[in-house]
């Protein structure tokens, strides 16, 4: 079987998608009846981390281990990766240990790199530019609590446009033909040409309460990703007004549920009473990492 990387949304086609969702979703329900599952029995999971993670390394090990696999982790501070080792030579010999390996890294060119050179499936756990592994349980998540396609729902982004998860954001917005709104002050809004790409499925505006005004989904991330603690202060100061709070909440959809790819800085990007809010799906969301991610497993080991 040829081998295939997910770095990005697109690289699964569209009933690719559909196929993964409907089996995510018997993942779940099965395990809530105590079934068990062993289709990658005999299968290893590389998860090379370069950043920090609790949801992605827990998820994809969990993953692996429920479907009969193992799961190996691998931090760049116990690596010869902390002491310069290329990024071809770590992905040349990892994969020739194991049959897949999930990479958690920093520039998106390091991510191309690595794939390149590895002779097995490479999962994007997390770059500066994707979190695509993150909006696949978003994705569910908003299926499974709204219902119907995702097609013709609107998503209001609030806060920081240019990071990775509202990038992908944007990436899903064009593949699924949803519309997304993105509320996010001059200098921290998505690239022009990822916005264009979306086929004009995507609006960038500076009022969050524009953005948030009947929506379907609202969601959020932390103002200062990792690797950005140098700009805390300019970006408080930057994001100030773009607080997710009960207020701003009022102004979606009667039915409209709250996302957030956790950790979360209760009080800052998104207040208290909205996580814990009854349309709150955010920890529905974090569980449904896992299950995303065995039917991802699944489709790249098993075709």
């Amino acid at each position: 079987m040829k081998k295939r990387d997910f770095l990005y949304l697109k690289d699964l086609s569209l009933p690719e998608h559909d196929a993964l969702y409907a089996r995510a979703v018997q993942f779940k329900a099965e395990r809530r009846q105590g079934a068990t599952h062993a289709t990658l029995r005999g299968k290893t999971l590389a998860c090379v981390f370069e950043k920090s993670s609790t949801r992605t390394r827990l998820s994809f090990e969990a993953a692996m281990v429920q479907l009969g696999g193992h799961a190996i982790t691998l931090n760049a501070g116990d690596s010869q990766i902390a002491r310069g080792e290329p990024v071809e030579d770590t992905a040349r010999v990892t994969s020739s240990y194991v049959d897949a390996i999930m990479y958690r890294t920093f520039g998106d060119d390091r991510l191309a790199t690595f794939a390149r050179h590895s002779r097995v499936p490479v999962i994007n756990g997390l770059s500066d530019g994707a979190h695509p592994v993150q909006l696949l349980a978003d994705l569910m998540t908003v299926r499974e609590r709204l219902g119907g396609p995702l097609s013709g729902r609107v998503v209001a982004w609030v806060g920081d446009g240019s990071s990775n998860m509202a990038r992908s954001w944007v990436e899903a917005a064009g593949l699924f033909g949803f519309e997304l709104r993105v509320a996010a002050p001059e200098g921290y809004r998505p690239p022009a040409d990822e916005v264009k790409a979306a086929g004009g499925r995507v609006h960038v505006l500076s009022s969050p309460k524009e953005a948030v005004s009947g929506a379907d989904v609202v969601t959020t991330d932390v103002w200062t990703s990792m690797g950005q603690e140098k700009e805390s202060a300019a970006r408080l100061k930057a994001f100030q007004g773009f607080c997710l709070d009960g207020a701003l909440f009022s102004a979606a959809a009667p039915s409209a549920i709250v996302l957030h790819c956790l950790p979360a800085h209760r009080g800052e990007e998104i207040s208290a009473d909205v996580i814990d809010h009854p349309r709150s799906a955010i920890f529905d969301e974090a569980e449904n990492r896992m299950h995303a991610q065995k039917a991802l497993l699944e489709t790249l080991l098993l075709g």
